[in-house]
C-alpha cells in the first residue's frame, strides 16, 4: 500500500511541478538562464549559388568553436553560418562528426573563443524537471518532467518530455536544474503534440571523424569541409582515402589541415612534398621534405621517403631538371636512413637506385643480400635477374627468374602475372620455346579479362618456333577475332597455312586481307603463292605481279620460281 501511495504522490508532484515551471515568471527563472543564452545560436545553411537551404538552432559545446545542431540543414550545403544571441555572424569552418539516424551534427565555427554550455555526463532520471532554452531569452522558459529516458548504445539517453514545444525549438538545448545541457531538441510530430523529444547531448558531443569517414555516405551529402580525425593514424587513413577522389583542390586543403593540426608530425609535410613533386614544383617538395626530416624522430623514415621521392622523379616521373635532386642525392638519403635503421625496405630502394645508376654488380649484391631477409620476394629476385641480364649472364638470369616465380605457389594469384610474363620472354629469347609457352598459358589464365590481340600474336610466333602449328593457327585466329582490321595477322595466318599445306585456307585468308586493304602487298603475295602451290599458276603469277607492283621485295623471287 505504501508503495502505491508513493507512486501516486510522485505523480501528483510531477504534474504540479510541470504546471509550476511551465508558467514560471521571468523573475523566478533559473539563475543560469542569462549566461546559458550566450551559448545558443541560429544556424543558417546555403547552397553553392548562395540561396538559403535551411535555418535551425544549435549551441556551443566547446571553447574553440565546437557546436552541435541537427544534420539535415547541412545536406546540400556549401556554406553555413551561425548567428549568436548578440546577432553576430560567424562562419562554420568544418564538420567534426555526424549521425544520420538521430539527425545530429557536430561542427566548428571560426570563432575560437566561444561560451559553451556545460554538459551533464550521466542520463537524467525519469520525473526530473528540465527546461527548454530557446535561441533568444524570453519572458518564460518552457519546462516539464522527463516521462521517459530510453538508453541507446549503452551510455546515451533519448528523452521524452511532458512539454509542448514549438517547431522553432528544434536543435535548442534541454537543460537540467543545474544549467547543464542534457539533450538536443528534436522536431515534434505536430504543433499540438503534448510531448517533446531530445537526443542525448553527450552523444551529440561525442561525434568524431574517423579515418573512414571520408567514404561515409553521410559526409558526401554536404560540401562543407570535413575536419581531420584527432588521431594521427586515423588522419593518415583519411588522407589516403581522399587521395583516390578526383578533387585535387580538396585534397591539397586537407594536407594543409594536417600540417596545421599535426605540426610536429612529418606526415603532412611528406604528403605536401609528394603533391608538389607531382605538380613538378620540386623546390617546394624539397622544402617540405627538409621540414619532414627536421620534425621526425627518429629520422630514418623521412630520409627514406625523401630518397624515394627523388628516385621516382629521376627514373619515372619527370624530365624537368632540378639541380638539387639527382640519383646521387637519392642514394645519399637512403644511405642515411640505412645508417639509422637498416630495414630491408630501405636496402631494396638502395638496390633500385644503384640499378638506375647502371651499377649492376653493386645492385645485384644488395638484391642477393635481401634474399636472405624476411623481405625475400619476387621483386627482389626480378631485380637481381635484370642485373644479370645486363651483365650478360643468361644462365644466372634464368635461374633467378625461376626463383622469382617460385615465390608464388600454384594456383597462381594475379600478382604473379608480370613475373610469369618476364620469364616467358626470357625463355623464348633463350630458345626454350615450349617452356615459354607454358608461362604464357599461365599468364593467360590470370589475365584473361585484359588479354589483347598482341598477346596472341606473340604466342603465335612462339608456337611456330616450338613447331606447335595447330596452336599457332588457333592463336593467330584469336588475334584476328579481337582485332579484325589488322592485316598483319591475316598475312601471318596465310603464311602459316601455306607452310602446312592448307592452300585453300590460305587463299581464303589472303582474300580477307585484300578485302580489308586493297593496297596491302602481303595479301596478294600469299594469295599468289597459295594459288601457284595449288597448281593455278596463271592466277598465282598475276597476284604475285600485283604484290611486286605494290613493292613487296619477296615477289620477284617467287615469280621467277613459278613462271
Amino acid at each position: 500500500m505504501r508503495t502505491e501511495y508513493n507512486k501516486v504522490l510522485r505523480g501528483v508532484m510531477g504534474v504540479l511541478l510541470f504546471y509550476l515551471f511551465t508558467f514560471l515568471p521571468l523573475n523566478a527563472q533559473p539563475s543560469w538562464t542569462k549566461k546559458a543564452t550566450k551559448a545558443v545560436f541560429t544556424l543558417k545553411t546555403f547552397a553553392a549559388d548562395g540561396s538559403l537551404i535551411a535555418s535551425s538552432n544549435g549551441f556551443f559545446t566547446g571553447q574553440n568553436g565546437e557546436a552541435v545542431s541537427s544534420f539535415t540543414p547541412f545536406k546540400g550545403a556549401a556554406k553555413a553560418i551561425v548567428i549568436d544571441a548578440q546577432g553576430k555572424e560567424t562562419a562554420v569552418v568544418s564538420i567534426l562528426g555526424a549521425n544520420d539516424i538521430y539527425d545530429v551534427a557536430r561542427f566548428r565555427v571560426a570563432n575560437n573563443k566561444t561560451q559553451p554550455l556545460p554538459i551533464c555526463s550521466t542520463p537524467m532520471a525519469e520525473g526530473s524537471m528540465v527546461w527548454l532554452l530557446p535561441y533568444h531569452e524570453t519572458k518564460q522558459l518552457l519546462s516539464g518532467p522527463i516521462r521517459k529516458a530510453e538508453l541507446f548504445m549503452q551510455n546515451y539517453a533519448y528523452y521524452t518530455v511532458a512539454m509542448t514545444s514549438p517547431q522553432s525549438a528544434e536543435s535548442c538545448p534541454l537543460l537540467n536544474e543545474d544549467g547543464e545541457v542534457i539533450g538536443l531538441m528534436q522536431p515534434s510530430a505536430n504543433a499540438l503534440d503534448s510531448l517533446s523529444y531530445a537526443i542525448s547531448a553527450v552523444f551529440a558531443d561525442s561525434l568524431r571523424m574517423t579515418g573512414f569517414s571520408m567514404n561515409d555516405p553521410i559526409f558526401q551529402q554536404t560540401q562543407i569541409k570535413k575536419e581531420l580525425p584527432d588521431e594521427l593514424n586515423e588522419a593518415n587513413v583519411a588522407i589516403f582515402l581522399a587521395s583516390s577522389r578526383n578533387d585535387s583542390l580538396a585534397y591539397a586543403e586537407l594536407i594543409d589541415d594536417m600540417i596545421s593540426k599535426f605540426p610536429e608530425a612529418p606526415d603532412g609535410y611528406t604528403y605536401k612534398a609528394q603533391l608538389a613533386a607531382g605538380n613538378e614544383d620540386f623546390a617546394l617538395a624539397d622544402q617540405n621534405m627538409t621540414e619532414a626530416i627536421r620534425v621526425s624522430s627518429p629520422k630514418d623514415e623521412a630520409h627514406f621517403n625523401f630518397a624515394r621521392l627523388i628516385y621516382n622523379k629521376e627514373v619515372y616521373q619527370s624530365d624537368v631538371a632540378y639541380e638539387n635532386w639527382s640519383l646521387d642525392k637519392a642514394l645519399s638519403e637512403v644511405m642515411e636512413a640505412i645508417s639509422i635503421t637498416p630495414l630491408p625496405s630501405y636496402q631494396q630502394l638502395q638496390a633500385n637506385i644503384l640499378f638506375a645508376q647502371k651499377k649492376y654488380e653493386e645492385a645485384y649484391n644488395v638484391y642477393m643480400q635481401l634474399t636472405t631477409t624476411p623481405l625475400r620476394n619476387a621483386e627482389i629476385f626480378y631485380g637481381a635477374a635484370k642485373c644479370q641480364a645486363l651483365l650478360r649472364d643468361t644462365t644466372a638470369m634464368l635461374s633467378l627468374l625461376d626463383s622469382c616465380v617460385s615465390t608464388f605457389s600454384k594456383p597462381y594469384l594475379k600478382e604473379a602475372a608480370p613475373f610469369l610474363w618476364a620469364r616467358a620472354e626470357a625463355r623464348r629469347d633463350a630458345g626454350k620455346y615450349r617452356d615459354a609457352i607454358s608461362d604464357m598459358n599461365e599468364y593467360e589464365k590470370l589475365m584473361s579479362a585484359s588479354i589483347n590481340d598482341n598477346f596472341y600474336y606473340i604466342r603465335h610466333q612462339t608456337d611456330i618456333q616450338a613447331r606447335l602449328y595447330q596452336q599457332a593457327l588457333n592463336d593467330i585466329s584469336q588475334a584476328i577475332q579481337i582485332n579484325p582490321q589488322e592485316t598483319l595477322y591475316y598475312a601471318e595466318k596465310a603464311s602459316l597455312e601455306v607452310r602446312v599445306g592448307l592452300f585453300d585456307d590460305a587463299i581464303a585468308t589472303a582474300k580477307e586481307c585484300i578485302t580489308i586493304d586493297t593496297n596491302d602487298s602481303d595479301g596478294y603475295l600469299f594469295l599468289g603463292l597459295a594459288q601457284c602451290m595449288k597448281g593455278d599458276k596463271q592466277s598465282g603469277l598475276d597476284n604475285l605481279r600485283k604484290a611486286k607492283e605494290l613493292g613487296d621485295p619477296q615477289a620477284d623471287g617467287l615469280i621467277e620460281k613459278y613462271k
